[in-house]
């Protein structure tokens, strides 16, 4: 299929010490050589340079020179878009950048859409979806983990994993179909109980890497973090001192939280989605009620509750409703107010529940670290350990996976039910198509549309 030429803006529209213009497609070069002239040589066309070199001179439109710049020529396959690909690298200044961006357009390209170079690297066979779906993984990564875990991929993690079960889901589909249109020769006793040993790891790896999902979505999106407390416990002084400035309003008035304040912070290598809540406490003031209601709710989806105790005053139906809850969530208990005469005690509290009980002033910001080491020890040393491990972090993947799962569990069922085998087939190719979704081997273009228009322009 032919492809036209395309060019856009790689870099941020903004001030800068460079801005980069990437063009991709059949006529690169051409394009290039008619607005380049090389310093002390403007004849040279650098169409018949050697690919992956640099060369020095000015972007002309016409007689006008529009800047002096370096350009780098690939040529194809050798590229990211495994098509000739040049990119002029200028000052980087907006003006300008746009300037060589309407010359390039002017003798040739078309405007790219967002994320078109990759769209072409995955058509060409460059790279598979999942490894093109890892590129804007990359860009949007929040901290160290997601972007280990979208390099990963990138470099072909996932799709290794999924081309090794396929091959081995294939291999019983060719088999079958070949023993049914061969019988005399192709025997197929005994095969279901080898069919069925055949099935048992890849169910298992499959298992893996859904359940790797939710780590996956904790690396990528942050960690859902709810601060819960009754009135005037110091949630709100928490979510300040966490976020290191003045974000949620602070008063001796209990119930001045009225609703959810959503902050995102990061802790060395997580990124932690902190919702401030409304004071958990019966009320009859209708407004103060819905605040109430919406802390509640954000607990029930939270990855992680910071249970805050005000420890002047004694615990009461509020904290035990609370306590109550969090027993069996993933939960660390700040003692706060430890700058005031104790009312509750860290002791009182450590028989009360089975979560870690840190000692705390959010006023006078003791104590912080130790809440961070928690947190940290909780995911980073704790349930998340990147190593080899392969995450899950896109929901189309997860989504694919469940069913090809679901289809392996039919093969089993069709197996203990003395079933004929071509109705193994077809639910061993289930199977594989949906896993070949994941790559991209058998996804409609409107999927594959609606995945690259999420990208940035110029990638």
């Amino acid at each position: 299929m032919k492809m036209n030429t395309i060019a856009a803006i790689a870099t941020a529209m903004s001030s800068s010490g460079i801005g980069i213009v990437r063009i991709s497609g059949e006529e690169s070069f051409q394009i290039i050589d008619r607005i380049f002239k090389a310093k002390g040589n403007g004849e040279k066309k650098l169409s018949l340079e050697p690919s992956h070199t640099i060369h020095y001179g000015c972007i002309y439109d016409g007689d006008e020179i529009i800047d002096e710049v370096l350009v780098l020529i690939m040529k194809g396959p050798r590229s990211y878009t495994a098509e000739d690909t040049v990119e002029i690298d200028c000052h980087g200044g907006v003006l300008v950048t746009k300037r060589i961006l309407e010359t390039v357009l002017k003798y040739g390209a078309r405007p790219a859409e967002p994320g078109e170079f990759t769209k072409r690297a995955f058509l060409n066979g460059r790279v598979d979806l999942s490894q093109a779906e890892a590129v804007i993984d990359v860009i949007h990564a929040k901290n160290n983990y997601a972007l280990k875990s979208s390099v990963s991929q990138l470099e072909g993690a996932v799709s290794r994993k999924i081309k090794d079960m396929r091959e081995k889901i294939i291999y019983q589909i060719a088999f079958i179909e070949s023993a049914l249109d061969d019988p005399e020769h192709i025997s197929l006793d005994g095969y279901q109980e080898l069919l069925l040993k055949t099935l048992e790891p890849i169910k298992e790896e499959l298992n893996l890497l859904i359940k790797s999902s939710d780590n996956g979505r904790v690396l990528s999106e942050g960690i859902e973090t709810v601060i819960l407390g009754k009135p005037n416990a110091g949630k709100s002084s928490l979510l300040n001192v966490l976020v290191g400035e003045e974000r949620a309003i602070v008063t001796d008035i209990a119930g001045t939280t009225r609703d959810t304040l959503k902050e995102q912070i990061r802790l060395e290598d997580l990124s932690l989605n902190i919702i401030d809540t409304a004071g958990i406490r019966d009320t009859q003031d209708v407004v103060e009620k819905i605040g109430v209601e919406k802390a509640r709710s954000a607990a029930q989806e939270a990855d992680l509750i910071i249970y805050v105790v005000d420890g002047s005053c004694p615990l009461d139906e509020n904290d035990e409703e609370i306590l109550t809850f969090i027993e069996s969530r993933k939960a660390v208990v700040l003692l706060n107010k430890t700058d005031l005469i104790p009312v509750v005690t860290e002791d009182m509290l450590k028989m009360r529940t089975r979560h870690q009980v840190i000692p705390i002033s959010a006023k006078e910001r003791l104590g912080i670290g130790n809440l961070e080491n928690e947190i940290k020890a909780m995911f980073y040393h704790g349930e998340i350990d990147f190593n080899d491990q392969v995450y899950i972090t896109n929901v189309r993947h997860k989504n694919a996976l469940l069913e090809a799962l679901k289809s392996l569990s039919m093969v089993e069922q069709s197996v203990r039910n003395e079933m004929p085998e071509d109705f193994y087939s077809i639910d061993l190719m289930d199977a594989y198509e949906q896993l070949g979704t994941i790559l991209g081997e058998s996804v409609e273009d409107d999927l594959v549309n609606e995945i690259f228009r999420k990208f940035c322009m110029g990638k």
